[in-house]
């Protein structure tokens, strides 16, 4: 059984013109949720989301991985992060040979901070890259320059640790060209790990407004399919090979953490905003949850209706705060997984992987829905049904392992494949 904590911290320098995370910029947001305490806010909550656990009859055993994510983790002093680390090997404990991850802003770390991470306990960083060239740094309001990268995974690789590289494709402005000097700036660099992410514009950030107001183009998505392409070809020729559809690692480097998320596994998210997720949670004790939040708000359901629990942190700072400092587990709402959502999930993280959709476990999936009486009107898939997909080059087939794995072409129209899958699958 693997088991997963995420560890959200809400606070970054400034906030860069594209991102709607649940960040904030000020040092002090009340009720005890500040920089300089957020170690033992999160601690506290540690123990809050144990008892609940204990008293709702859920064993989780040790950590396989933690991942420290944000908003900007390395705002935080690298005690406060091996604090926070220490007191899951306490709560839960820590498995032998387990990923610990921090995400990391180039411009907040330096060797001691790093030397001080490997020597807490860490394992791996993820630096924030984005990009290596100014003027799409400038553009995304990224304030670290390729220097920093550099000389941030010279110091990761001077102590041991795994090291990766985050980029973003297709913003405003940024040429073929541009984007190539990024992957190559990347590979270059030679870390094990790197994920490109499409940008993603949303309404309610500086540069949504920018596009809505016609200062800034609006990304394109044949100019975002091309970048794709560009990068997946410089990454396989470099040994990096795809694993999910926007990661990539030479064989063995794979990010476990993630990995997880993907195979749907058991995980605890604390901080402000964090999502948790649980496999086998009776309704009973998803009801009683609401007790224990007051805030949370539990979709009733029959046992025999649900197969788990997803539970969400309140998201602002003061009020995620106040929660903890009055006992209570903060979460902000919660919802029962029912059959046909779960094997909604198992379609849309299956065909993000170049592992593929285990079609034995999606038509285990509607066995157990109707074995639980479900009337949803679910159905087996057969491989026989899916060869016009794979005329279209959008999937293939290994008939031995019985998965459907993505073409590249398949990755770049996912959600297309996810809804053939959707449709021979009913749900």
């Amino acid at each position: 059984m693997t088991y997963e904590i995420y560890i959200h911290v809400p606070f970054c320098l400034r906030r860069c013109g594209y991102c709607d995370f649940n960040t904030y910029t000020a040092v002090d947001l009340g009720a005890g949720a500040s920089r300089g305490n957020y170690a033992n806010m999160v601690i506290r909550e540690m123990e809050l989301t144990k008892r609940w656990q204990l008293d709702h009859g859920i064993e989780e055993p040790a950590a396989d991985t933690v991942f420290f994510g944000g908003g900007t983790p390395t705002i935080l002093s690298a005690d406060d992060l091996v604090a926070i680390l220490d007191a899951i090997r306490r709560i839960w404990g820590i498995t032998p040979g387990a990923e610990i991850t921090t995400e990391a802003n180039p411009d907040t770390v330096n060797e001691y901070y790093i030397n001080r991470l490997a020597e807490g306990g860490f394992t791996r960083i993820s630096f924030g890259m984005q990009s290596a060239v100014p003027h799409v740094l400038r553009t995304l309001d990224r304030t670290h320059t390729p220097a920093n990268v550099a000389d941030g995974v010279e110091a990761a690789n001077k102590v041991g640790l795994r090291s990766s590289v985050d980029l973003i494709y297709g913003a405003p402005g940024e040429s073929l060209d541009d984007w190539r000097t990024s992957v190559r700036t990347a590979i270059d660099l030679g870390v094990n790990h790197i994920s490109a992410y499409a940008l993603t514009v949303e309404p309610t950030t500086k540069m949504g407004r920018q596009i809505a107001a016609g200062t800034l183009p609006k990304p394109d998505d044949d100019d975002e399919a091309a970048k794709y392409e560009i990068a997946d070809d410089l990454f396989e020729a470099a040994g990096l090979e795809w694993y999910e559809v926007s990661n990539w690692a030479w064989p063995g480097y794979e990010s476990r953490h993630n990995l997880g998320y993907w195979r749907n596994v058991d995980w605890a998210g604390l901080g402000p905003g964090a999502h948790s997720h649980y496999n086998h949670v009776t309704s009973s004790d998803a009801d009683d949850a609401t007790n224990v939040t007051n805030d949370a708000t539990v979709s009733a359901a029959d046992s025999h209706d649900m197969h788990g629990l997803r539970s969400w942190d309140i998201t602002h700072p003061r009020l995620w705060g106040t929660a903890i400092n009055e006992g209570r587990i903060p979460w902000g709402g919660s919802e029962t997984i029912t059959p046909g959502e779960n094997l909604e999930e198992l379609i849309m993280l299956g065909l993000r992987l170049r592992e593929g959709l285990d079609l034995h476990r999606i038509n285990q999936a509607v066995i157990e829905a109707e074995s639980k009486g479900t009337t949803a009107p679910f159905r087996r898939i057969d491989l026989t049904e899916l060869q016009p997909m794979v005329d279209d080059d959008l999937i293939v087939i290994d008939p031995a392992a019985n998965r459907v794995i993505p073409t590249r072409k398949g990755r770049l129209l996912n959600d297309v494949v996810i809804e053939r899958f959707f449709d021979l699958a009913g749900v």
